[in-house]
């Protein structure tokens, strides 16, 4: 099964189901805790990641994205708000190795990624909602550091992101913070 040879991000990683069952009576109080739907499938090297929240919304471009990727992540997760689309991959094998060599704890993407043997190799986590190998145009920057909206879910830079094999939770801030 491909999730057992998959890298987790660490031993002290809180598993989603941990989180959940400590803050659940806060979920309805709307931001203390949201979930993000089970969506998403795993494609990177970790099955589990966690970090503070960097934003990009974008739609069929991943200019914003392959420039944030490229430079410093400082175990960072960056959440691509793709509107979505499962017409274009906004990540892919080269995009996500220079993430996993930069220091990103890894990429949550609204939409889709391409190169998914590649994605499975790199040291990232990247959560995605389905594979697709046609690239993006590279036209218009996106909008970095705002509110986005993933499925449903608003996620904020500088929130808390922590993701594994059971689902994707966002806080407010770091856990036990």
């Amino acid at each position: 099964m491909l999730i057992t040879t998959m890298r987790t991000e660490n031993p002290s990683h809180e598993p989603t189901c941990d989180i959940c069952d400590r803050l659940k009576d806060r979920a309805e109080q709307g931001d203390a805790l949201r979930v993000l739907p089970p969506v998403f499938r795993h494609f990177g090297g970790r099955t589990a990641f966690a970090g503070p929240v960097v934003t990009v919304r974008c739609h069929e471009d991943n200019t914003s994205v392959k420039a944030l990727l490229e430079g410093p992540g400082l175990g960072r997760v960056l959440v691509v708000d793709g509107g979505g689309s499962l017409r274009r991959a906004l990540v892919g094998g080269n995009i996500a190795a220079a993430a996993a060599r930069n220091g990103w704890a890894g990429v949550v993407v609204d939409g889709c990624v391409r190169d998914v043997a590649e994605l499975a190799a790199a040291d990232v986590g990247l959560c995605a909602l389905a594979p697709m190998p046609l690239p993006t145009e590279r036209r218009i920057a996106g909008q970095i550091d705002v509110p986005v909206r993933i499925q449903g879910v608003t996620v904020r830079p500088g929130e808390w992101l922590c993701a594994d094999a059971d689902g994707i939770v966002v806080l407010p801030q770091a856990p036990g913070n």
